[in-house]
């Protein structure tokens, strides 16, 4: 039994032999990175040049563009270097570090998600009394909120992996995460289970309770108004609601991989399904809401006479 301070590597067995098509799957993460960049830059430049989508939707959607260019950032680079190395080793305060950007990622992706979901409740169910409830300092302190509590849940979290007793470093995917390195432990892990059921029951199953809320509400008025109330309700709520359902999607099948025995399933298909919520996501959201928010898409043609 050795401390993972004290281990030097792990070793990643999920990357396999592709010969000179390693060339060929390099190309295609980087120009998927570089979309990604392009894409998120670009909406978050629009957002915040301009007054007129100086709006809490907005505002909030600026903070999951930053989002997707920092968990982004935590995988793609990390993909290029592994791709063209002969050996899959990371250096454990590396490793150590991708688990990190990674799970501050999924928890302000799924806040952010929450808090943008209640934010369409409130415009759709009380447009009377949106102006007052979601003002700027609201929005700038959920957001804050979002970013130092994501920082803080994955601080307590690290603290507790890192001390922990190994019994090996072969993690058994293409990137770093928590629970592959918790596996490894020939130590006991109880405190660390607990903490993460509690996590579990309290902030997630409260997030997904006021997403369920707001959207019941959402097509309750829906259902009770106009075809004009309902055609707004539905521009309005269906990108997040892509959103939302990609996201949980990606997140679900993360969730099962590592929790249950995926031997049969073929090795290209597990690699694909566990990076899928860090390489589609960052992807979808920007180019979802870019082709759906017909402001944003107004506005960048008067880019063009600057």
């Amino acid at each position: 039994m050795v401390n993972s301070t004290h281990i030097s590597y792990f070793t990643l067995a999920a990357y396999f032999e592709t010969g000179v098509f390693k060339y060929l799957f390099f190309m295609i993460v980087m120009c998927v990175y570089v979309c990604i960049i392009g894409a998120n830059v670009l909406l978050i430049v629009v957002i915040c040049v301009n007054r007129s989508l100086h709006e809490p939707m907005y505002l909030f959607l600026c903070s999951l563009f930053v989002n997707e260019l920092y968990g982004s950032s935590g995988l793609f680079p990390f993909l290029l270097v592994q791709i063209l190395s002969d050996i899959h080793t990371v250096s454990a305060p590396l490793c150590f570090l991708q688990v990190f950007s990674v799970h501050t990622y999924g928890s302000v992706e799924l806040f952010t998600l929450g808090i943008m979901s209640y934010d369409r409740y409130l415009a759709i169910c009380h447009p009377l009394q949106y102006n007052t409830r979601m003002t700027s300092h609201r929005v700038a302190f959920l957001t804050v909120f979002v970013w130092l509590y994501s920082v803080l849940a994955s601080v307590v979290m690290m603290s507790l992996s890192v001390p922990l007793q190994l019994c090996g470093n072969i993690i058994n995917k293409v990137y770093c995460d928590n629970y592959s390195i918790v596996k490894l432990a020939c130590s006991d892990t109880t405190v660390i289970n607990v903490c993460g059921l509690v996590y579990i029951f309290t902030v997630i199953v409260a997030l997904i309770i006021l997403i369920v809320y707001s959207y019941m509400r959402i097509l309750r008025v829906c259902f009770s108004g106009c075809k004009q109330s309902r055609q707004k309700a539905v521009s309005t709520c269906t990108p997040h609601l892509a959103s939302l359902i990609n996201f949980s999607f990606g997140a679900f099948f993360e969730i099962v991989q590592g929790r249950f025995n995926m031997r049969k399933i073929p090795n290209i298909v597990r690699i694909i399904l566990s990076s899928y919520w860090l390489s589609c996501q960052p992807l979808f959201n920007p180019l979802l809401y870019g082709l759906n928010v017909t402001k944003i898409r107004d506005i960048c043609r008067s880019l063009a006479f600057w």
